[in-house]
């Protein structure tokens, strides 16, 4: 019991599909990893996106909680009733095949689940929501997008506020009703899943940050990039920290099951 009680736990982490030197290659951003690593105490396995040819079940015994990273790919419109447009590419349908029905597995057996930024747009997707494209382009809404430049700690860069709703799981995790966070996408939540509920908003009334109402497991989303950021900006650390602490209550309770069987 004290060996799993010690354990790290073990995070399956959404791959992009990408064509490189003649090669499919299933990736994710180092950033995430080493976040899982150094936020979260988590051993990351990168789970290739291969649809319906990978059993969802059987990953999630032996796995013991969910990253689902963000990504310059968006997901497809036609899974939330819309037509594609060629200015909402790049898509990733090899991901969206993989990441959709996790996410829905990953709640129902009560998973811990973190969702980065495409992430958040997957899960409500997943639950049956929609998403707005461009949203920099819509009448009262900011420029989410990053700033132009070859460096990424200033495309990273923390630069606007979000208001944290109260009382929320959220404002229970960082302990504040406002922090500073950085954006870099073009779509944000258009239509919330009934399944969600708003954990924090932009000024201008983008969804920020959400959670699973009465998921069994720690289930949250959000539209910014705390990985980024996670070694050094403390309201990062702090949903770093709650999904490993997550991640290592369950890796426990499954430990106690398994002595008890």
């Amino acid at each position: 019991m004290t060996e799993l009680k010690n354990a790290s736990p073990l995070v399956a982490v959404a791959a992009d599909v990408r064509e490189f030197e003649g090669y499919r290659w299933h990736a994710a951003s180092e950033t995430y990893v080493k976040a899982v690593l150094t936020g979260a105490g988590g051993i990351p396995v990168i789970v290739p996106s291969l649809g319906d040819a990978l059993d969802i079940e059987a990953l999630l015994e032996r796995v013991d909680g969910v990253l689902v990273t963000g990504s310059r790919s968006n997901v497809h419109p036609s899974l939330y009733g819309e037509s594609a447009d060629p200015r909402t590419e790049p898509y990733d349908p090899a991901r969206d095949s993989t990441t959709l029905p996790l996410i829905r597995a990953a709640i129902r057996h009560g998973v811990p689940l973190l969702a980065i930024c495409r992430g958040q747009q997957e899960l409500n997707v997943a639950l049956g929501g929609t998403l707005i494209s461009e949203v920099q382009e819509h009448p009262g809404r900011h420029d989410h997008r990053a700033p132009v430049s070859e460096v990424q700690a200033e495309r990273f860069a923390i630069r606007h506020p979000v208001r944290i709703i109260a009382d929320g799981c959220f404002a229970r995790i960082v302990e504040r009703d406002e922090i500073e966070v950085n954006s870099l996408h073009r779509q944000a939540i258009g239509e919330l899943a009934e399944g969600l509920v708003v954990e924090a908003l932009a000024a201008d009334g983008t969804i920020e940050a959400v959670s699973v109402r009465d998921a069994p497991g720690f289930a949250v989303g959000v539209q910014w990039h705390p990985e980024y950021w996670v070694t050094t900006d403390a309201p990062s650390a702090r949903l770093f920290r709650a999904f490993g602490e997550a991640m290592r209550a369950r890796l426990a309770s499954r430990g106690r099951l398994a002595a008890a069987e």
